[in-house]
């Protein structure tokens, strides 16, 4: 049953980083798109069902089988680990992030550029990098 749920962890974390690459890039095209457009309009439903139906599930489903598995294992004490959560929980902090600024989107109240985004399109790529290699390398 462990490889299952390892599966599944994996799985959730594929679809989980996916959302969080793709809605900040939706954001930089979203900011050229005229308030109240009919484009401006087709992107907030996007973003929405992005967060709501992919991203939001995929991130409980890492954070539900993540520790489970990390128990299971025996890794609990394992400093790596701990490290990986610590880059983890910053992940979330992203997450959330992008949540509310999807929220700006929704009312019309962003006041942020294209630049930012793209800039902010980094963050969980750094992340990545850093979790991928704790986990295959266990430095420490």
């Amino acid at each position: 049953m462990l490889l299952w749920i390892k599966a599944l962890h994996v799985i959730a974390v594929i679809a989980w980083m996916a959302g969080l690459l793709y809605l900040p890039r939706l954001f930089v095209y979203h900011c050229a798109a005229e308030k109240g457009s009919k484009q401006s309009e087709t992107f907030k439903v996007m973003e929405r069902r992005l967060l709501r139906l992919i991203m939001n599930p995929a991130m409980i489903v890492v954070w539900l089988t993540g520790p489970y598995l990390a128990w299971a294992q025996g890794m609990i004490n394992d400093h790596w680990l701990w490290a990986k959560f610590a880059l983890v929980v910053l992940l979330t902090g992203y997450h959330h992030a992008l949540g509310a600024w999807r929220k700006d989107f929704a009312e019309d109240w962003n006041t942020r550029n294209p630049r930012f985004y793209r800039i902010m399109n980094e963050v969980p790529t750094l992340l990545m990098i850093g979790i991928v290699v704790l986990v295959v390398v266990k430095p420490f």
